[in-house]
């Protein structure tokens, strides 16, 4: 089974880190892809691609079908764009599972789909962060994770790692440093323990899956930062579309509410499960996020599903 690490050369806050992690020891040429040149070190196999990540469907089988070899999980390593323009390194699950058959997808994926979420992105958070402090990245960019958006299709354990938000920073040689050292360190390139191997996994087994918030889960950060907390999707708000009923809200049912919202969630909570083998997946809502009516429709609703819900303290 590999790893597979990809990058776009159409991308600098991709190449960049792609490039000092060549720049370690260990790598030599790899199996070529149509379009693409690989290196390989260990089980991992960096991928340089040209083309945008999020239209690179079906990776693990082309790579499978072209090289024999098993993918075990994907990790992609990408710029990040926002509004804010705020420096950022984040880490974050794929998927779309909020959008309905015929609905526009403006960054791959397809209508009611999300791909198994990298065991690796709790860790990897927090891993970020101390490396990010150490270089004296912090304050200025911030470390975070973002809900779960945009595709390529995939079936492996996915993760995006990105660099954010302008080109200014998507150029910055020590961000590209950091992540570069993040993925060494992280896979264990160096001689060290790779940080969140699931299937070694000795300690918690509880696994966070976010319910509502905005894009960069705050109230779920706040749980994720603490050593041993994993996690699986983060749906933020927009992932949950409801339809106002437009009535009395008191003794609503999850059937008056309409939209993609229960699609999601069960989506989500399957794609977790799917990755975590023997975990226990607790549902973390972020209940100053919604209305009263909302909580109140999608607790019901998570208890019909028989999936738990957790509370902060549940992953201490």
């Amino acid at each position: 089974m590999v790893i597979l690490l990809v990058a776009t050369t159409s991308d600098p806050a991709s190449i960049g880190p792609a490039s000092a992690l060549l720049a370690m020891p260990g790598w030599h040429t790899g199996p070529s892809l149509q379009d693409a040149v690989s290196f390989v070190n260990k089980e991992v196999r960096l991928i340089k691609l040209d083309n945008s990540l999020v239209k690179e469907d079906h990776l693990d089988k082309r790579w499978e079908e072209a090289t024999g070899e098993l993918v075990d999980e994907i990790i992609f390593l990408s710029k990040h764009a926002a509004s804010s323009t705020r420096p950022s390194l984040t880490v974050h699950p794929i998927g779309t599972p909020h959008i309905g058959e015929g609905e526009v997808l403006v960054a791959g994926g397809k209508p009611g789909w999300a791909a198994p979420p990298n065991p690796r992105i709790g860790p990897w958070l927090r891993l970020l962060r101390t490396i990010a402090e150490s270089h004296k990245l912090t304050p200025e960019f911030e470390v975070t994770l973002e809900a779960t958006h945009h595709g390529p299709l995939t079936n492996s354990p996915t993760m995006f790692v990105e660099i954010g938000s302008t080109e200014e920073y998507w150029r910055r040689q020590d961000a590209a440093q950091a992540i570069a050292l993040l993925v060494w360190e992280g896979l264990g390139l160096g001689g060290g323990i790779a940080e969140g191997d699931w299937g070694r996994n000795g300690g918690s087994n509880k696994i966070l899956l976010g319910i509502g918030g905005g894009h960069y889960a705050p109230r779920h950060m706040d749980i994720v930062i603490k050593d041993g907390v994993w996690v699986g999707h983060l749906l933020s708000g927009y992932s949950l579309p409801m339809e106002d009923p437009g009535q009395s809200k008191t003794q609503l049912n999850t059937e008056a509410v309409h939209g993609t919202w229960k699609e999601a969630i069960k989506v989500a909570f399957e794609a977790t499960k799917s990755a975590f083998p023997g975990g226990e997946i607790l549902a973390h809502l972020d209940h100053k996020s919604f209305k009263s009516w909302q909580r109140n429709v999608v607790t019901t609703f998570l208890v019909e599903q028989n999936i738990k819900i957790g509370k902060a303290s549940d992953f201490s």
